[in-house]
């Protein structure tokens, strides 16, 4: 579609399902009454930023179905987010929602090259969190082989992928990493394996990560995003470009805001992203805060497809670490810990305060090769901890307390990757 033709679309689809929401969740009924909106108000996409903003507080404070839409007789499928503080956000789709998640992952596979002749191991998890379900319907659809691997049991998992002749693979990023160990500790290398593509997400990952995941599994890594609020993954998706994810727009609709103020920002600017879902019947979101911050790219791209692209994750404005009155990223740290050859990408973060001061450390698992030289010898931890150190303080503007582990000390996950340690409210 042409823009025009997509700002079109978008907001008769806005429209429809502000007139929706409004008679069928009270929650949103009440807070537009309170900024005296009417569903009429609502005609054009551009008319959005009338509307109030959905957090994550509105959908645990609902908890458990204080914002679905559609009555529960056509309710099929729920899912609960994986959250580890207040209520689990509780998310329930209609035949039609799956039936858009199932088309829309679809358009994902079909980007990154996903044919009827491929064998797709799905290895997010099943159950509650959407990524194991949501990418199997997409696989089925496509016309490929689904191997419902989940996680777990990752000796098994690797030999099926050398035997079954697996060409594609769906999981988080940590988790090829560790599916990439476990070969080597079994003695299966790439040049045994048939894989040639990967959906990677559900957590934040740079492009450095990306270049050690295809180097040590021989595939084309392609980025996968999604949430369960608004849908679960097939929210965007990279193509053969990577320059960008393309986002499924004509079902969601992006913005970026400053987190602080709230203001739209024009595209091309970074903030927080925000989306709309214009076609969901379950539990639609209005301009929902997704607390990830990016940018949103202009331009065609040059694959051809017109859909407005988002740029790679740099981060939480929620789970930003703020040490010493500096902002910190765990994604920082690990572009400087990917930057050096010495370290594998397995690091943890670990905030204290101490004598009313915010201490870091930086915990860094050292590659084989250079652990079993650099041990050897104390003046080499030394040079080399100072060095990572020094590029630490560079790129963060504060000093952390770096230390040396040995591999396969830092402990391993084969879901979403934790790296962070936050004792100041302990």
């Amino acid at each position: 579609m042409s823009r025009d033709e997509m700002s079109a679309l978008q907001g008769k689809r806005l429209h429809k399902m502000v007139e929706y929401v409004y008679h069928h969740v009270p929650f949103y009924r009440n807070k537009l009454q309170e900024m005296d909106l009417t569903p009429d108000d609502i005609r054009t996409i551009d008319d959005i930023v009338k509307l109030p903003f959905t957090t994550k507080k509105d959908l645990r404070d609902n908890y458990p179905f204080g914002l679905q839409a559609a009555p529960a007789s056509e309710i099929i499928r729920i899912h609960a987010s994986s959250g580890t503080t207040g209520n689990p956000t509780i998310v329930g789709y209609t035949r039609k929602d799956i039936g858009v998640w199932t088309e829309c992952m679809a358009r994902c596979l079909t980007a990154y090259g996903v044919g009827r002749d491929d064998i797709f191991s799905v290895s997010y998890g099943y159950g509650l969190f959407t990524g194991g379900l949501g990418a199997h319907n997409g696989v089925e659809m496509v016309g490929a082989a689904v191997v419902p691997a989940s996680t777990g049991n990752t000796e098994k998992h690797a030999r099926l992928i050398r035997d079954l002749g697996i060409t594609g693979i769906a999981c988080t990023p940590s988790y090829a990493l560790y599916l990439a160990e476990t070969m080597d500790q079994i003695g299966i290398s790439k040049e045994h394996i048939k894989l040639r593509m990967g959906a990677f997400g559900a957590e934040p990952w740079t492009e450095s990560m990306r270049k050690e995941i295809e180097e040590r599994l021989g595939l084309k890594a392609y980025n996968l995003y999604g949430l369960s609020e608004v849908m679960g993954p097939s929210v965007s998706y990279e193509c053969a470009m990577q320059d960008g994810s393309h986002i499924n727009e004509d079902h969601f609709y992006p913005e970026i805001i400053n987190p602080v103020t709230l203001e739209k920002l024009p595209l091309g600017q970074s903030g927080e992203l925000v989306f709309t879902t214009l076609t969901k019947e379950g539990m639609p979101v209005i301009r929902y805060r997704t607390r990830d911050l990016c940018s949103l790219i202009p331009g065609q791209c040059e694959c051809g497809r017109t859909s407005v692209r988002m740029s790679r994750i740099t981060g939480r404005s929620d789970d930003m670490l703020i040490i010493r009155g500096i902002n910190v990223f765990p994604s920082q740290v690990e572009s400087v810990v990917l930057s050096m050859k010495e370290f594998a990408p397995r690091y943890m973060l670990i905030v204290d305060r101490v004598n009313n001061l915010d201490t870091l450390q930086v915990q860094v698992e050292l590659r084989q090769e250079y652990f079993t030289a650099t041990f050897d010898t104390p003046a080499a931890i030394d040079e080399l901890q100072k060095r990572l150190a020094s590029k630490l303080k560079s790129v963060l503007s504060i000093g952390a307390n770096v230390q040396l582990k040995a591999p396969g000390t830092i402990e391993r996950s084969q879901g979403k990757s934790a790296h962070v340690i936050d004792k100041r409210n302990q």
